[in-house]
């Protein structure tokens, strides 16, 4: 009996590790399975929906059927450096580490490729786990997709309310038009309530919210030299 546990044990931790193996791996080639425009991408946080048997509203759109206004201020807002960088802001991200080193609050540094591959093959909070798996995936993601690509997955995926994901669910859950539709001071709004959809509602917005909408609108229109990767 003692025998056979003993041979067991390594086959167990094996089977574990070629587990462990694969779940890394996997991303990377959902990755390139993502790259054609016709696959539509979920993200961990719809999966869970469907496991909990919540149901979603996602509504998949082409960049052409997004406004403008929603790509500009969604980059102003999230990630102005979208077009320039690799996936990752070093700049940013060497920033935000000497503040932590210094004991300072910091600021987040996530890019859009960061968020996309947080979105599909991660999960939600804070944790140098997750950051490090992130950082690759975004590098990788960055390089295999257009930024056209990148954007119209990241707009298709991200949330924005409880089931509620993409340009097009949003728009019609918050203001009753179309993704192609969205006002400069709407697109604003979905914008700056990216960072916390739950209790930052688009539709909803309070003094500081409009506050902030208003910077990021203002951002947004003169955006002409940061978004030639996507309107070049």
């Amino acid at each position: 009996m003692s025998r056979s546990r003993g041979r067991s044990f390594p086959r167990i931790l094996r089977r574990l590790l070629l587990l462990g193996l694969a779940l890394l791996i996997a991303p990377y080639l959902l990755i390139l399975l993502y790259t054609p425009a016709f696959v539509h991408p979920v993200s961990t946080l719809m999966a869970g929906d469907l496991v909990m048997l919540n149901g979603y509203d996602r509504r998949w759109v082409s960049l052409e059927e997004i406004s403008p206004n929603l790509v500009q201020s969604v980059m102003m807002s999230e990630d102005g450096q979208f077009c320039r960088h690799g996936g990752v802001d070093w700049g940013e991200m060497k920033a935000v580490v000497q503040e932590a080193l210094e004991g300072e609050n910091t600021r987040g540094a996530s890019t859009i490729p960061m968020q996309t591959a947080k979105n599909l093959f991660l999960w939600n909070g804070r944790s140098f786990v997750r950051k490090g798996l992130e950082l690759p995936l975004a590098m990788v993601a960055d390089f295999v997709w257009p930024k056209r690509r990148m954007m119209e997955i990241y707009l298709n995926v991200a949330e924005w309310g409880p089931g509620i994901y993409g340009a097009e669910a949003a728009a019609q859950h918050h203001f009753g038009v179309s993704a192609a539709d969205l006002t400069r001071r709407q697109a604003a709004l979905l914008a700056v309530s990216l960072p916390n959809p739950i209790t930052r509602v688009a539709s909803k917005p309070g003094r500081g919210m409009q506050r902030i909408a208003g910077v990021v609108e203002r951002r947004a229109r003169g955006s002409g030299e940061y978004i030639t990767c996507i309107y070049g």
